[in-house]
């Protein structure tokens, strides 16, 4: 436990000890009465006025002329795929650190994720190492937007062309992300987004894929609904799938759109705070940078240890634990998983990926809490 004596600038009394969680949504306008009148209104299944009206809102959040609502973030990506004609015997670029939904997507497909190193500054897709795994077995890219800052898209739409690939952006953890002033979700073939609870909108669960080709969102719209011909019921000329998002989810969606702006504008000041706070400790700990051509969205405030290894992490967290702040790995490489285990080596990846820590990053927080998690961390590593 920190010592009685310690007093923060914005939070004198550690003593209350409670506890601050590493993500929480934030419902705070229409959600209750949007979800309300599709409880009155008996339309509450995958029909119903509010996936249409989230689609078209989020479709002009990130300036593209489709948004195909899916029932997760995982459904969406794999709903890409098909509908982008991935096949057994195919492969397709992915970074190695990312959430494992983006390399299972490309396994539901029969195909072959190939795995890249990231970049020391952001831990994205390093456009360097893609054109190295380039084969002729090679569809596409999908290059991830990890933690809210975007991948270097104009690199990679670079070398797509080069090489007639497809990019699917995964957008999971980006909303409102921008490149070069122009958002996620328009910047490749297709995005995909998710709306899990600790997503920076959400609907609880659910997903969704943007892109300005008319035939990929014709298909994607009828891949998604079991592959029930759209003007002729109950005939189906493809095997699709069942991923629709219900109206349920799409009324809480659509509430949260309403507040987007001023969800991306509380985090970044969330950030402000948080490098305010933990500057006297960059001889220990490295914070979050952005390129020059990006905007991030901090879905989540990560710090890396400049020294040690996952053991050493592990103690900061579980120290920071036992004094009320929940934390969370940066995420394994896919190639240290037994899905996809490599013995080959992946510098920047096997390095970093052992020393990042989420920071807890949410609406919900005030600069008090930003306070508290300073001292708390600061006193976690006096003990290494």
């Amino acid at each position: 436990m920190p010592p009685k004596e310690i007093e923060f600038k914005h939070h004198p009394a550690l003593a209350q000890r409670e506890r601050i969680s590493v993500a929480q949504p934030k419902m705070a306008g229409n959600e209750r009465n949007y979800v309300m009148d599709c409880f009155d209104t008996n339309w509450i299944s995958s029909n119903g006025k509010y996936i249409a009206a989230f689609e078209e809102s989020f479709a002009k959040f990130c300036n593209v002329k489709h948004a195909v609502a899916a029932n997760n973030g995982t459904t969406a990506l794999h709903l890409a795929l098909v509908a982008l004609d991935l096949k057994p015997g195919d492969e397709v670029i992915i970074p190695t650190v990312t959430y494992i939904a983006t390399a299972n997507a490309v396994r539901y497909c029969g195909a072959t994720p190939v795995l890249v190193d990231v970049c020391a500054d952001t831990m994205n897709i390093d456009p360097n190492d893609i054109e190295r795994k380039i084969t002729s077995k090679t569809r596409g890219v999908i290059p991830v937007h990890l933690y809210g800052h975007p991948a270097d898209m104009e690199a990679i739409n670079q070398i797509a062309q080069k090489h007639g690939l497809w990019v699917v952006e995964d957008a999971a953890e980006a909303h409102g992300a921008q490149v070069l002033g122009q958002r996620v979700g328009s910047l490749g073939t297709c995005a995909t987004f998710s709306f899990f609870g600790n997503k920076i909108i959400t609907t609880g669960e659910g997903g969704m894929i943007t892109t300005n080709d008319d035939d990929l969102a014709a298909k994607l719209r009828l891949y998604r609904g079991q592959g029930m011909d759209p003007t002729r019921r109950y005939w189906f000329p493809v095997i699709g799938y069942n991923y629709r998002m219900t109206n349920i989810q799409a009324a809480i969606g659509l509430a949260q759109m309403e507040g987007v702006d001023k969800a991306l504008t509380d985090r970044e000041t969330l950030a402000g705070w948080y490098n305010d706070a933990l500057a006297g400790l960059q001889d220990k700990v490295i914070l979050p940078t952005q390129a020059k051509w990006a905007k991030q969205a901090f879905w989540m405030y990560n710090i890396f240890l400049r020294d040690g290894g996952e053991y050493q992490r592990d103690e900061v967290m579980r120290r920071l634990d036992e004094m009320g702040i929940e934390t969370r790995p940066v995420f394994y490489p896919m190639h240290v998983l037994p899905p996809y285990k490599e013995e080959s080596s992946y510098p920047v990846a096997d390095l970093w990926s052992q020393r990042g820590i989420n920071l807890p990053t949410h609406q919900n927080l005030t600069e008090a809490d930003v306070d508290r998690i300073a001292h708390s961390l600061r006193m976690a590593l006096a003990q290494q």
